[in-house]
């Protein structure tokens, strides 16, 4: 088994980038894979959403990134059978400014994942709402890029900003990276401007864009708060319906049916 390494990335913040990790990552496991979550956001979203004390966390990807740890004694099982997580923590925060100095700095996250090549089907690595080195260091580790986009005004913006970056860590330093697929996000079936929005982004994006769509819905944005996926908070959820969904589109895409 090879693992596919999958990058999350939009420099926007609150496009739904934690909220997809978290559940295709759910979604995945639920359908039999085995899945490691990489959380390299400092606000550690990913981390709490899947119910992970982060005040009792021994290792992190900070300590991945910075002090060479290795990543098996980073990684924490979550209450999803085949779902781990490296947890982020907020000293993750100056690791971007640490980075700057260190050998390799844009390869660090690529090297620690090395070990565990064939452990899992696929690591999803949650990117931080930036263009820095953390995202820099996840799209270089990665195969793929996922990138959602919310179904709201601006979706586009910044997403020209976002694919440059990609790139030129394409040109620089990860030619395999692949644009997987473009995840629409918070979409509101009210308003015409979601339709509008939809619309849009197949134009841009065309065949990469996911068929399944997923909605805005208080049930998923609870699900966090109770440190559980939405497939485990309420599996007949709209949100949970969409996510699991989105997994089976994702797996077929990846030749798994």
């Amino acid at each position: 088994m090879t693992t596919t390494i999958v990058a999350i990335a939009n420099q926007k913040g609150g496009v739904g980038k934690s909220t997809t990790a978290i559940n295709l990552g759910a979604g995945l496991a639920f359908q039999g894979e085995r899945v490691l979550l990489v959380d390299l956001d400092p606000q550690g979203n990913t981390t709490s959403g899947l119910g992970i004390d982060r005040s009792a966390i021994e290792y992190s990807t900070y300590d991945l990134l910075v002090e060479d740890v290795a990543i098996d004694d980073a990684i924490e099982p979550s209450s999803v059978r085949d779902l781990f997580v490296v947890p982020a923590t907020i000293e993750l925060a100056g690791a971007e400014i640490e980075l700057v100095s260190m050998f390799s700095r844009e390869t660090r996250l690529g090297h620690a994942l090395t070990p565990i090549a064939e452990d899992y089907d696929f690591v999803l690595v949650d990117c931080p709402p930036s263009l820095g080195l953390l995202t820099v260091n996840g799209l270089a580790a990665a195969d793929e890029v996922l990138i959602p986009i919310q179904c709201e005004y601006y979706a586009l913006e910044g997403v020209s900003q976002l694919m440059q970056n990609i790139h030129l860590v394409q040109r620089s330093l990860n030619p395999q990276l692949d644009i997987e697929g473009v995840v629409l996000t918070m979409y509101d079936g009210r308003t015409t401007l979601a339709a509008d929005v939809v619309a849009q982004v197949r134009e841009h994006f065309g065949e990469t864009t996911y068929r399944t769509v997923i909605p805005r819905t208080v049930r998923l944005s609870e699900a966090p708060s109770y440190g559980e996926p939405i497939e485990a908070y309420d599996p007949m959820s709209r949100g949970a319906i969409a996510y699991r969904e989105l997994a089976r589109e994702f797996r077929r895409r990846h030749g798994r049916t």
